[in-house]
C-alpha cells in the first residue's frame, strides 16, 4: 500500500528556514519521481518542486527558485524540501506527491506558517 507521510512543518519567522521530509513506503520509491505541492488558504494547490528518480534535473516553481531545494534519499525512501528565506506568502499546507501505476498519491500534508 502506497503511503506518503510528511513531517517537519510548523511556525517560522520571515527570513527563517525549515526542512520538510516526506517518507514513502509500500512501493519501489527509487524508480519514481516525486513532487511537492502547496495550498494556501483560499487558493488552489500549486506545484512547488519536482525531482526525478535520481538526484538530478530538479525543477522549481519560479516563486521558490533559489530559496527552496529538493533532494531525495533512495535508501531511506525520503524526499526532502529544504526551504530558506521564507516569506509570509510561503504559508501553506505542503504536500508530497507521487504518480504510481497511473494513480496519483498524496500525503496528508504538513502546515508551514511564516509569521512574526
Amino acid at each position: 500500500q502506497v503511503q506518503l507521510v510528511e513531517s517537519g512543518g510548523g511556525l517560522v519567522k520571515p527570513g527563517g528556514s525549515m526542512r520538510l521530509t516526506c517518507a514513502a513506503s509500500g512501493f519501489s520509491f527509487w524508480i519514481y519521481g516525486a513532487k511537492y505541492y502547496r495550498q494556501a488558504p483560499g487558493k488552489e494547490r500549486e506545484w512547488v518542486a519536482s525531482i526525478p528518480p535520481t538526484n538530478g534535473d530538479v525543477t522549481y516553481a519560479a516563486s521558490v527558485e533559489g530559496r527552496f531545494w529538493i533532494s531525495r534519499d533512495n535508501v531511506e525512501n525520503t524526499v526532502d524540501l529544504q526551504m530558506y528565506s521564507l516569506k509570509p506568502e510561503d504559508t501553506a499546507v505542503y504536500y508530497c506527491y507521487v504518480r504510481h501505476s497511473g494513480r496519483d498519491f498524496w500525503g496528508e500534508g504538513t502546515q508551514v506558517t511564516v509569521a512574526s
